[in-house]
């Protein structure tokens, strides 16, 4: 099939975005490509076209795993196998899926940037017929980007696996320096870089300075219509935020990552199926959220970076049709940032203390623990060592850059079952305890599959269907692993903590100093890029563009500054008109007030009065108390 065929068969698009195609055939002849497109510019179907054009296997890296498995769900909802392995999967579970995308039909396997780099993974990759390595979010590769995440430096050694393979980076937001910085870090063979401009034309952004920034928002939420996103700071504000916009009429529900999955995806489709009109959220909200009608996205705390900003703004009005960017700024705002911004800091024993810390925390003798992975709880590993989360997170960070520990974002996983003895051995099994015979018949009845793979299986509904409370069925399936039948995996929602490394003392344990100094003044550029943003007086677009190094952006005429500069245009041209017809009528004539007001035709009565004040302020017309001449 053609490009165009399976755009038609799968997506039933008849045409492609403006740069699809370029980027598609790009790749089809076999070239590294980088592609830049703006948030809601189609960058998946990029991948997703040519992967289905040519025989073998997409493996597609994401460092997100609520994206991986929105894409996967959609991908297999068109009739296409697709899997994604994700953090909290036993190696047997992977094990399975890796030997499915090896010898089965599988046509896309979605995979964190930490995961392919596992032996384990990296050695089946070997044996897979791999048309395409798509690269998702690729300015975490770079650490000039916002977002650098250290396990993508490794990419590059895909190409021992696979030298004929071509990489697609994909990214919504690079600046020049990223841009060239992904193409060295990725090794491409030659440059390549499509580039969309991250001009938005029917978005307006706008900055409002507010003391009482809730009153402007529910100014905002009552005079748009349609729905919206409302960004804040941290999660008790969702809460309080979503609280008072629904005490005031407007529909609103709160949302972070705190939340446990199920939960966050039932919000999620409430406010996708406009159910609820607002959702007030963390930056967790958003990635992978495809709603072409939102109309406004309110921002009202400062975004750390442009980069965050433009794609957090730019999930308003992806069906072309007018939306708006809304920033809410105070000067407290600015010290707030500039004190976070001194937080992600922590000083180099400190980071030292933490991966102490974490030693204990899981009981890790010195020269242990290399491979294992934890669960891993932040709020009560800071509650126990008394720690403050910001440092805490940044500090994780610097150590996962030197390639001690990996931790993954938080991931639902159902619970899973597999049987692993034959059907013979546990029909004996069944004979010989029949106390279990009801129990597994009914499993078995309930989930299909249980021989040859994990099953996702809920307790709740085995424990309506055996007439047992939820914490027998636990137990009994907990007695039934124990007795070597079963694997069973619990359900999780955690985020997880993977020592990449063994233990190692506080005299063996290497800190790159100068790569946190590095990040510290790449981030300090961006901090004064967002005030500068809030603060500027030049057209807001024109100045985000000019960020990613977009230099000639034409004003875009939708923003605050240009709607300002454009009712003082106006005013004057009014104004110069009035004082035209005043002289005028006035030009071999003696007229009072009343008689001027009536004859002037431009502009408003205040405008008129304006105007002869002015003119006789300047000493242009003369008035003898009753009359006005020249």
């Amino acid at each position: 099939m053609s490009i165009y065929e399976v755009l038609n068969k799968y997506w039933n698009y008849s045409s492609f975005r403006p740069l699809q195609a370029d980027i598609i055939n790009s790749v089809l002849e076999g070239k590294d490509t980088l592609a830049l497109l703006p948030t809601g510019g189609g960058k998946s179907i990029c991948f997703q076209v040519p992967a289905m054009v040519q025989p073998g296997i997409c493996i597609v890296v994401s460092p997100l795993i609520a994206l991986m498995k929105d894409q996967v769900e959609n991908l297999r909802a068109k009739g296409i196998e697709a899997v994604a392995i994700i953090s909290g999967m036993s190696k047997r579970e992977v094990d399975i899926m890796l030997d499915n995308c090896v010898y089965g039909k599988i046509k896309f396997l979605y995979v964190s940037p930490e995961r392919l780099m596992s032996d384990l993974v990296r050695e089946r990759v070997k044996y897979m017929k791999v048309n395409l390595f798509a690269i998702d979010e690729a300015h975490c590769i770079s650490q000039w980007g916002y977002d650098f995440r250290p396990p993508y430096l490794h990419l590059a050694e895909l190409r021992e696996l696979h030298p004929k393979v071509p990489f697609l980076a994909l990214t919504a937001t690079a600046t020049e320096r990223v841009v060239e910085d992904i193409q060295d870090k990725l090794t491409f063979r030659e440059r390549n870089v499509f580039r969309k401009s991250f001009e938005r034309k029917n978005l307006s952004y706008v900055v409002a300075h507010e003391e009482n920034k809730f009153r402007k928002l529910l100014t905002i939420a009552r005079n748009v219509k349609g729905t919206g996103i409302v960004y804040v700071r941290n999660r008790r504000e969702t809460q309080e935020v979503a609280r008072m916009l629904n005490r005031e009429g407007v529909s609103a529900d709160f949302y972070h990552a705190g939340l446990p999955t199920p939960l966050r995806s039932e919000k999620q489709e409430a406010w996708k199926s406009n159910k609820i009109r607002v959702v007030v959220a963390t930056n967790a909200f958003g990635m992978g959220i495809d709603k072409p009608d939102v109309r406004f996205v309110v921002h009202l705390d400062l975004p750390e970076s442009l980069e965050a900003y433009y794609q957090e703004a730019g999930r308003a009005g992806r069906d072309e049709k007018k939306s708006f960017g809304v920033l809410l700024y105070n000067q407290s705002d600015r010290l707030q940032l500039e004190r976070k911004f001194e937080q992600s800091f922590p000083a180099l024993q400190e980071i030292k203390q933490l991966y102490y810390h974490l030693g204990n925390y899981y009981q890790l003798a010195y020269e242990a623990g290399e491979g294992l992975t934890f669960e891993f709880d932040i709020a009560d590993f800071c509650t126990r060592y008394k720690l403050e989360p910001l440092k805490t997170l940044n500090a994780l960070k610097f150590l996962e850059h030197d390639e001690y520990i990996a931790v993954s974002e938080s991931v639902y996983l159902p619970s899973r079952v597999r049987i692993i003895v034959s059907s013979e051995d546990l029909y004996r099994f069944q004979i010989e305890y029949s106390n279990y015979d009801f129990f597994i018949k009914t499993l078995l009845r309930s989930y299909g599959g249980l021989f040859e793979g994990y099953s996702l299986i809920r307790e709740a509904d085995m424990a309506k269907r055996t007439n047992m409370r939820m914490e027998e069925v636990v137990k009994v399936l907990e007695k039934l692993e124990e007795l070597e039948l079963i694997s069973y995996l619990k359900q999780t929602d955690k985020p997880q903590l993977t020592f990449l490394k063994a233990r190692a003392d506080s005299q063996h344990l290497v800190i790159d100093w100068k790569f946190i100094e590095e990040r510290k003044r790449v981030m300090e550029s961006q901090v004064k890029a967002v005030i500068a943003y809030a603060e500027a007086k030049t057209c807001r677009s024109k100045l985000l563009l000019a960020y990613f190094d977009e230099l000639e952006a034409e004003k875009c005429g939708v923003c605050d500054v240009c709607i300002e500069e454009k009712k003082a245009t106006s005013g004057n041209a009014v104004f110069d008109k009035i004082t035209f017809e005043i002289l005028q009528l006035l030009a071999g004539q003696h007229l009072s007030v009343d008689e001027l007001i009536l004859a002037i035709k431009a502009g408003t009565e205040a405008e008129r009065l304006a105007a002869l004040r002015n003119l006789l302020d300047a000493g242009k017309i003369k008035s003898d108390g009753v009359k006005y001449y020249l």
